[in-house]
Formats: structure tokens, C-alpha cells, sequence
């Protein structure tokens, strides 16, 4: 990259996430016309490309797996906080934007990124090449959580409805929570080895040029840290401003609930999403697995624990258990996932089986 266009990139990439979260402090608490949300629209735009160039910076400076982890864990607990939010105000029409967006959210990470990266690696590579027992664990860890928070409120019997009851909502969130820190410890400590990219010679026997690179400064990961705390936090406060037009677009289209939430989803992962695929193209599939599989992961471990504490004076119930479709939708997604995670090696078929099924999950959320 030359001078010139490094500082451009530094210049956009910093005054972004300022525009955006000024933007987010004027719509905040306003009625937006149609004009205001095409504008908020396009700060949320800026600052999600921001938050990529921002999580690459630190990325690059304390190294894999750290980096993936640090965006999505930042994602997530602002989500959360989205969530809960939406929940507060939105009363018993909100009690199921937590499994709603909690689904899309496993659904986005372990198709739509998964496929999109294996897609790309396979087509710059032709064979994706990723850690298989790094990539196994985190997948396991995926299904139990979303097993254990989303499929048994369905069949308890201690409360009505698909829905825990307070001692059962306890135990999944202190479980959930226990089982990401063990992931957590062992990603970054005792087995960090195995989430790391699988190296890879180029043609010539060489590196590529991105391995060369010197890593930036101290000064510089630190702003950049602050700058996507900054762009996090406008996307998803800018994806709640524009939030209430799509409901009312979902309802004027007699469209299902539950679309509100796969759409704040795809919203917020967004950044994942784009930090994963480029990474693909760099020959780093296990940078784009630890992505996807650690925002799942960080999806449910956070997210359930906060709600639980949160329906302490959320009124309304809280939906969690999975209906039979999104029971279906959930199965094959592990069978497949494991299929393709076991030999460590995947081509543009494993890629366009879980676009698939990705695609599937956003048809039939339009058109269950």
C-alpha cells in the first residue's frame, strides 16, 4: 500500500466512527424521517468498515488468536446491550428478540461467514486449509450452547411455553457463561496452538508480503482500540436507531417477527463478516473460523447470561426455546459443520452446502 493511499485509509478509518457516533448522539431518542435514517444508514456503513480496518490493527499487533477474539467479544457485548434494550421498551412483543437474534446469530456465523470464507479460500487456493482441532472445539462448543439455551426450554415441563423457569434460566446462564471462559482459556493459553492459521508456503517457497509487514506501534493499537470501541458502538446504537423502520416495514409486509432479529443481526455482524472474508483471501481460514465460531460462541455465553440477569426487572416473559423448523435448520447445520470441520481441509462444495443453508434459514425466516 502506498503513502499516500495508507494515509487516506488512516484519515477515513478515524474520522468514521467520530461521524457515526455524532450521528448516533443527535437521531438518539428522535422520531427520523426518511432522510435521517438513509443518513444514519450510511454512518453505520462507514463505521463497520472501520471497526475491520481498526480490529486488523490490534490483530496485528498482539497476533492470532487474540485479535479475532477481541472483535468478537467487543461485537457481542454491545449487542447484548442492544438486546436488552429492545427488550426493555419493547414489552411481551419482545419476548423473543433474544432467541430470535441469538439463532440469526449462530445461523450468520456458522453458514453465512463459514461459507463465505471457505468459498473464497477455495476459489484463491482451491483447497481451504484450517486446524481442525481448533476449529472441532469451538464447534462442539457452539452446539452444547446452543443446545443447552435454545432447544431444552422447548421440551422442560417446569414452566408453560417454550421457556425456562427461573432456577433453569440460573443454570444455563452460569453454564454458559463457565463453558466460554474454559473456550476462552483454552484458545488463548493451553491449547492457543491450535487456533492459530495453518502455515502455508507460498509458490516459491516464500511467506507472503502481509507476514513481513511490521506490526504497528503501541500508540497505534491502543487508538485503535479506542476507535473500535467508538465504531462498535455506532453500529449497533445506529443499527437501533434504524431498527424501528424495519419493524414497521416487517409489519406493514405482514412479514414474521422474527425477521426484526435476523436482520439486527446481519446488521451487527457485519464487521465479522468482512474481517473474516478478507482474511480468506489472505490464506488465513483459521483467522476466518475463529471469527465465526468464537462470535457464535460469544454470542450465547454472553448474551444468555445478561438476559437471565437482565429479566429481573424486564417485565414479560422470555421465549428461548426453538420451534421445529429452527429445530431442523439447527441439526444439520452441526451435521454438516462437522463434516467440514473434521479434515481440516474443505473445497467450494463445503463452501456452498453452508451457503445453502444459510440461504434456507433466510427464505424460510421470510417465509416460514
Amino acid at each position: 500500500m502506498s503513502s499516500s493511499a495508507a494515509a487516506l485509509t488512516r484519515q477515513w478509518t478515524t474520522w468514521g466512527p467520530i461521524v457515526a457516533a455524532v450521528g448516533l448522539a443527535l437521531g438518539w431518542g428522535r422520531d427520523l424521517s426518511g432522510f435521517a435514517v438513509v443518513v444514519i444508514a450510511a454512518c453505520l456503513f462507514a463505521a463497520v468498515l472501520a471497526a475491520v480496518h481498526h480490529a486488523e490493527v490490534i490483530a496485528h499487533r498482539i497476533g492470532e488468536p487474540y485479535g479475532s477474539l477481541v472483535l468478537a467479544v467487543a461485537v457481542t457485548v454491545i449487542e447484548v446491550g442492544l438486546i436488552v434494550t429492545l427488550m426493555a421498551g419493547g414489552g411481551d412483543k419482545a419476548s423473543t428478540y433474544a432467541r430470535d437474534t441469538v439463532f440469526a446469530a449462530v445461523m450468520i456465523t456458522c453458514n453465512g461467514i463459514v461459507g463465505l470464507s471457505l468459498l473464497v479460500g477455495a476459489l484463491r487456493n482451491r483447497v481451504a486449509v484450517f486446524n481442525a482441532e481448533g476449529s472441532g472445539g469451538a464447534l462442539a462448543t457452539v452446539c452444547t450452547l446452543a443446545t443447552m439455551t435454545l432447544v431444552l426450554p422447548t421440551f422442560t415441563t417446569s414452566h408453560p411455553g417454550p421457556e425456562f423457569s427461573s432456577a433453569q434460566l440460573a443454570f444455563a446462564a452460569v453454564a454458559s457463561l463457565c463453558l466460554y471462559g474454559v473456550f476462552v482459556a483454552v484458545q488463548t493459553v493451553r491449547h492457543r496452538d491450535y487456533f492459530l492459521p495453518v502455515p502455508r508456503p507460498g509458490k516459491d517457497g516464500k511467506e507472503s508480503e502481509d507476514d513481513h509487514a511490521d506490526p504497528p506501534t503501541s500508540r497505534e493499537m491502543w487508538i485503535s482500540l479506542g476507535l473500535l470501541v467508538v465504531a462498535l458502538v455506532a453500529v449497533v446504537g445506529n443499527a437501533k436507531l434504524v431498527s424501528p423502520t424495519i419493524e414497521d416495514g416487517v409489519e406493514s409486509a405482514g412479514l414474521p417477527k422474527a425477521v426484526v432479529g435476523v436482520v439486527i443481526a446481519l446488521m451487527v455482524l457485519l464487521p465479522e463478516t468482512l474481517a473474516a472474508v478478507r482474511a480468506a483471501r489472505r490464506d488465513r481460514m483459521q483467522t476466518s473460523m475463529n471469527l465465526a465460531y468464537g462470535s457464535a460462541i460469544a454470542s450465547i455465553g454472553l448474551t444468555i447470561p445478561s438476559i437471565a440477569l437482565a429479566s429481573i426487572w424486564l417485565s414479560g416473559p422470555l421465549v428461548l426455546g426453538l420451534g421445529p423448523l429452527h429445530m431442523v435448520l439447527l441439526v444439520l447445520t452441526a451435521v454438516v459443520s462437522a463434516l467440514t470441520v473434521v479434515p481440516g481441509r474443505a473445497t467450494l462444495l463445503q463452501g456452498s452446502v453452508h451457503l445453502s443453508i444459510f440461504a434456507a434459514f433466510v427464505f424460510l425466516s421470510f417465509s416460514p
